[in-house]
């Protein structure tokens, strides 16, 4: 936990509501985000409950399963949570824009540009938590492997076509959100976490209810009292007034009124099995319908509560700007859904159970980028943010006082101007660490025969600015002047000539914030093709597709 954070949630505990970590919105929400609220049978990993799904929050869908232990009715589920999910997708997948890629020519091996096709936009999923992205990725890895008719026609119980589909959906949408900035799929939990600080710990900041209660308390109750109720306060009967997130249920909920609800379901199900006339059978369907519809209701109760806390938590994050930089991210998840949009439609195999050795470190590479990239892009884009590199020694901000022009000694001089700033901030340069050191004195080239006085620990550190067309400039800490001054020199940015361009030198009396941290991530080292993997690392990977799981005795109720 940064300084800033920690600072935040003090102030959180004392004025009794949480406080902002974040003066802009550092992901991108959709204009017509599809949420899903998931539940899940308490006992069977992965065994569905219900759900509400859908992009109007007047008007959600409810998907339920009478009893979980049925096959039949848990792949309906599936179904029918696909007719739900895949038209939201597939509307997304038509609108297209002109774009431009860098690939590589398999021939010469050099990067060419390449015009192609980019979604417009995305389609872009929130569950209310954590637990919600780690069970869109599980209905993924069990869904996208399930044989239909068409494939398998002896299949003891074949899937409809949408339900493979939407499992492959599932499964991209659960590997993206593991890149860190990705907006396709988000837990609402988390998007309030990462700009709201709470007077509670991570723990119970993963509850949604809690954590809405410090972010927008009730009037005249503090946030500590309205998430102490969230969390605890039960009706006369014994059942939470603030049902948890999911997918897991409460167990109150579950042993007094959802187990006898199926209870009585399986038996008029087993009393309509058994009738033995027209008329006995008719009434039987009756008691069989109000037992579902009974059920369907006790689902509807815990799911509507975390429906509306979802929608709030969209209502409030539109209220923030967005940042600058999060539509650069945005756009990368439209390359992503692009992408796999392409590989559906050219009919290529689902996605594997274990990635092959240079996937897996494929992804981790871009994830460990991509975690690098989002740090520097929301500390530019957000002052708050910066305040807390700045508090780590990471930034610091300054003032310029004084610019002496000077070039490098080489056959072709190019411009390399010291730049003196004034900051009271203590980054991590060498030396003692902040302003106004006392080191011993230390000459240091600055280029044009000048010497530089002070402690000049840390020499040769680069710090880095963005210029006015949103670049990054980079400078070399050259050494500490005696009354703590620092002297940069810029090395890049200014052009070709001898004389460098305008605005690429900043004047006396500027105010620049300068950064320890790159601002544009570097690309990692090249892997080897998959085909050339050792056989250290499992050899080359297998062409053959992968087959569906052996359906085993615990599979047929």
């Amino acid at each position: 936990m940064s300084l800033i954070s920690a600072l935040a949630r003090l102030e959180a505990v004392e004025a009794g509501r949480a406080q902002p970590l974040a003066t802009v919105r550092h992901r991108h929400l959709s204009e017509r985000p599809l949420v899903l609220v998931p539940l899940t049978t308490a006992g069977e990993a992965g065994a569905p409950l219900g759900a509400l799904v859908g992009s109007d929050p007047e008007e959600p869908r409810l998907l339920a399963v009478p009893q979980p232990r049925d096959r039949d009715l848990r792949s309906a589920f599936l179904a029918q949570l696909a007719d739900a999910v895949l038209p939201h997708l597939e509307s997304y997948a038509d609108d297209v824009e002109p774009a431009e890629r860098k690939e590589t020519d398999p021939e010469t091996g050099k990067r060419v540009t390449v015009q192609t096709e980019l979604c417009a936009d995305a389609p872009q999923l929130i569950v209310p938590s954590r637990a919600g992205v780690e069970y869109v990725r599980l209905l993924g890895r069990s869904m996208r492997f399930r044989r239909t008719a068409e494939q398998d026609p002896d299949a003891p119980y074949p899937a409809p076509p949408r339900v493979p589909l939407l499992g492959r959906w599932l499964t991209h949408y659960g590997e993206r959100a593991r890149v860190p900035g990705s907006s396709l799929l988000l837990a609402a939990t988390d998007l309030l976490n990462r700009h709201w600080a709470t007077g509670q710990s991570n723990l119970e900041d993963q509850h949604l209810g809690a954590l809405l209660a410090w972010v927008d308390p009730p009037e005249a109750e503090s946030g500590a009292e309205a998430a102490l109720r969230a969390e605890l306060a039960r009706d006369s009967g014994g059942q939470l007034l603030c049902p948890p997130a999911g997918p897991a249920t409460d167990p109150a909920f579950d042993n007094r009124l959802l187990a006898p609800a199926m209870e009585r379901y399986d038996r008029a199900r087993m009393a309509l099995a058994t009738a033995e006339d027209g008329a006995a059978a008719d009434m039987r369907l009756g008691e069989l319908t109000r037992a579902e519809r009974e059920i369907r209701e006790l689902l509807a109760s815990q799911l509507r509560p975390t429906w509306r806390a979802v929608w709030r938590c969209i209502e409030l994050l539109r209220e923030l700007p967005e940042g600058p930089r999060a539509d650069g991210r945005w756009t990368r998840d439209r390359w992503s859904f692009t992408g796999h949009r392409d590989r559906v439609r050219a009919g290529e195999p689902p996605q594997p159970r274990r990635d092959d050795a240079v996937t897996a470190a494929q992804k981790l590479a871009t994830r460990e980028t991509a975690q690098a990239q989002l740090d520097a892009q929301e500390a530019l884009d957000d002052p708050l943010v910066m305040a807390g590199r700045r508090l780590a020694g990471e930034a610091f901000a300054s003032e310029v006082t004084d610019v002496v022009m000077a070039w490098s000694e080489s056959k072709r001089p190019s411009p390399r101007p010291l730049v003196t700033v004034r900051t009271n901030d203590r980054p991590h340069l060498g030396g003692d660490g902040g302003p106004g050191g006392d080191g011993d004195a230390a000459d240091d080239g600055a280029g044009d025969g000048s010497s530089v006085g002070g402690n000049s620990a840390g020499r040769g550190t680069k710090v880095f600015r963005v210029l006015a067309d949103g670049k990054s400039q980079t400078a070399e800490f050259v050494g500490r002047e005696a009354d703590g001054s620092l002297v940069l020199r810029l090395t890049d940015r200014m052009g070709r000539s001898k004389e460098p361009a305008e605005g690429s030198v900043p004047d006396k009396g500027d105010r620049i914030v300068w950064t320890l941290f790159e601002h544009e991530q570097r690309g990692g080292p090249k892997l080897p093709d998959p085909e050339e993997t050792p056989w250290t690392h499992g050899g080359p990977p297998t062409t053959e597709p992968e087959l569906p799981d052996v359906v085993t005795v615990e599979d047929v109720l």
